[in-house]
Parts: structure tokens; sequence; C-alpha cells
């Protein structure tokens, strides 16, 4: 088989054990928007790079984090806004969303935060396996709360892979983001709200050099509703990172 028909046929093989298709989706996560999570002691928080939208567009139309259920918040990484995230991902949340309904009805209990990721995760590996499809284009993270209130939170990626984490990124430049969180993230630092939103609004900005404007930061609690953090509040925290940033700048200078 030419080396062209791996490249198309989803479901086989190279000779040195490629599934193109996969890791073609694996690369547009690369090259999308940056999204960032935290779990903090008694907080979840995701923040997301908001891409600004053309000046008659309805922004509330893109949204890059959403709630599949009372307890269960997911933010996406895609190449871009208009393909992945309110396509691709649209099937993801609703599919994610019709499952949360169905299990409570079933068995009358909301779903654990692994149940629901192994279902995306499992949805997602069923479209590398399939001749006539191609693989959802974006990674998630899922974050929120189990009935015993402890915390989660989730990667998947466009090969139906899983893992649980701390904290992460993915999307454009998610290693460096990654990395920073490596460096700054301790449990003492999540121990609160303020400290676990300061932690990933600060990671992100290790990428995204425009300010409050462009973030887009959501928080759980557990038993309590998602609250998005508003725009006043973001102003105030970059303020904050900035002033830092500047006063270790100079402290550098001082020590040369």
């Amino acid at each position: 088989m030419a080396a062209s028909s791996y490249d198309r046929a989803i479901t086989v093989f190279s000779p040195d054990g490629h599934l193109f298709q996969v890791e073609y989706a694996q690369e547009a996560v690369k090259k999308g928007s940056t999204a960032v999570g935290v779990k903090g002691k008694d907080v979840v928080v995701l923040c997301v790079e908001k891409k600004s939208v053309p000046k008659l567009q309805e922004e509330r139309t893109v949204r890059k984090i959403c709630l599949l259920d009372d307890h269960v918040l997911m933010a996406f990484a895609g190449k871009s806004p208009l393909i992945c995230l309110t396509a691709d991902a649209r099937i993801l949340v609703n599919r994610a969303r019709v499952e949360c309904q169905s299990h409570k009805l079933t068995v009358e209990d909301p779903v654990t935060l692994e149940y629901i990721t192994r279902f995306i995760a499992t949805l997602k590996q069923r479209y590398t396996q399939s001749n006539g499809r191609r693989p959802f284009g974006t990674s998630c993270l899922i974050a929120g709360f189990d009935m015993d209130e402890t915390p989660h939170l989730y990667l998947t990626d466009p090969s139906g892979t899983y893992t649980e984490w701390q904290a992460n990124a993915t999307g454009r430049s998610a290693k460096t983001v990654r990395e920073f969180l490596e460096k700054h993230y301790s449990e003492e630092t999540v121990s609160s709200e303020e400290g676990a939103i300061k932690l990933v609004v600060k990671a992100l900005l290790e990428v995204v050099q425009s300010g409050a404007k462009n973030v887009e930061v959501a928080i759980m609690r557990p038993n309590q509703p998602m609250r998005m953090l508003d725009i006043e509040s973001l102003e105030k925290i970059v303020g904050e990172i900035e002033k830092e940033k500047e006063e270790e700048a100079e402290k550098k200078k001082q020590k040369k």
C-alpha cells in the first residue's frame, strides 16, 4: 500500500505503527487556543484563552467552557473556534449531557467525574476505529466534584485516552504552560480559591500576552453552581500578577 493510502485510511496502521489521521487531530489540538485546569483543595478552576470575535458577532455564541451537569465542567482546545469548538465539541457536549441525565434517571445518582470522562473518551475512541469517520479535533479538560465532594480534573485527547491530573493544560503552547504548573503548583498554593485562580491565570499569561480581555475563568466549588469570573476581578488579578513580575525583574537587576 502506498504511503498516501495510510494517510487517508483512518483504520489502517502504517508500517511503522502510526495512525496518521489520529496524529493529525492531535496536531490540530496543539494549534488551538490554550486551556488550563487546576484542582484545589475544595475548588476546581478552568481558564481558557478567549479569542477576539468580529465586531458584529454575538460573543455568547462562542463558548469554550460549558456545563455537562450541575457538578461537571468542561473546557476545550481545538484548531479553530468556528470548526472544532462549535461543531466537534458541540457533539461531545450534547452526548455527554444526555448521558449525565440518563445516568441520573437510571440509578438516581449523579455521574462521577471518571464515569463521564470515560464515556467521552470511549466516544472519541470509536471515531478512530471506523471507516467513513474522522477523529474529533478536540482535547477536553473535564473538572468537577463527586458526591463525596472530592475534586477531580481529567484530560482526554482525540485518540480516546484519558488521564487524571492535579493541574494541566492543552492546546497551543501547552508544554510551556505545563512546565510552569509543574514548577509552581503545590498544595499550599491551591489551598484557597484565590490561590487556585491566580495560578491558572498566571499560567495562561505565560503564553497569552493580551491580558484580562482575552482570558475566561470558570470556578466551581462543591454543591455550588459554576460561576464565571467577571472582567473587573480578572483585571485586578492580572494587575497583581504584572506587579509581581515587575518586582521580580527589579530584584534580578539589583542582584546583577
